[in-house]
This record gives C-alpha cells, sequence and structure tokens, in this order.
C-alpha cells in the first residue's frame, strides 16, 4: 500500500503516546510506503523542528532517506487542486503522480481536492487510515496476504 501522509499526520503519528501512534509504527515496520518529494520533506522537516522534541526532525528525517519504503517522486505538472491554502498542494500533485492508495491528512482544505472527479484521490483522515492498518491485520503479520 502507498500512500502520501499530509505533515499534521505524520508529527502526531511519531508522537511515543499519541493514539495515531500505529500509523509511524506500522511505516517503520514496513506495511506501507510513504510517497514523497523534496518540498514534502522540507516541510516535515520544518512542522517537526517547531512542534516535535528536540533532535526528533534530524531522527525522522534520516528514518525517510533511508528507508526503503520511502518512494521518492518528482512533479512535473501541478493540479492546483487546493485553492484554500496552496502550500498543500504538494501534497496531492505527489499523489497524483505515485497513484498512491490514500492521501492521509486531517486538513480540511483538501475537502475540495475531495470533490474533483478527476484526478481522483482518495483523500481519508487518519482515523479512517487507522482503521484500514487494523483490517489488514498488521498486528499479526502471519496472517497479511503477500501479493
Amino acid at each position: 500500500m502507498l500512500v502520501v501522509l499530509d505533515s499534521n499526520v505524520l508529527l502526531l503519528a511519531i508522537g511515543a503516546h499519541s493514539p495515531l501512534r500505529k500509523i509511524w509504527t506500522s511505516f517503520l515496520m514496513g506495511q506501507f510506503k510513504i510517497a514523497v518529494n523534496e518540498d514534502i520533506l522540507k516541510e516535515y522537516e520544518e512542522i517537526l523542528q517547531i512542534h516535535s522534541a528536540i533532535g526528533a526532525a534530524k531522527i525522522v528525517i534520516d528514518i525517510f532517506e533511508e528507508s526503503p519504503d520511502v518512494i521518492y517522486q518528482r512533479v512535473s505538472y501541478h493540479w492546483d487542486a487546493i485553492k484554500k491554502d496552496r502550500d498543500d498542494n504538494k501534497f496531492f500533485d505527489v499523489a497524483v503522480v505515485s497513484s498512491v492508495h490514500y492521501l492521509v491528512t486531517n486538513d480540511k482544505h483538501f475537502d475540495e481536492a475531495k470533490r474533483l472527479k478527476f484526478p481522483k484521490i482518495h483523500i481519508i483522515r487518519s482515523e479512517e487510515f487507522m482503521g484500514i492498518l487494523n483490517d489488514n491485520n498488521f498486528d499479526n503479520p502471519t496472517l497479511i496476504e503477500v501479493s
């Protein structure tokens, strides 16, 4: 499964006591891949430097740089799908070029992109993604079907 994580979800997911921690641990266990580009990585780093513990940003970015489950994409077309906060378009554009299964965000600005008939990106909230992770029996790796 390939996803784009908005920075607001990543920030919550890395917290040791966060209810969204399963997103981060599932990623670390290789249970899904994350699509990014340089602009997304820069935003991740900036947000983590401001809102997380000292040193957390470096650790997370180092993990992203080393992980085989991070897919780097080059965006050659900008859809301008999100007018209310154009800075969010980088997540949408990477989702399109990567043909992700889900773009996971808790940001209401993405609601306008949800209404697009083309390109159609499945935009979901973090709680819904947690349900998908739970439904896929990631707590019990022996039950995961390999395709």
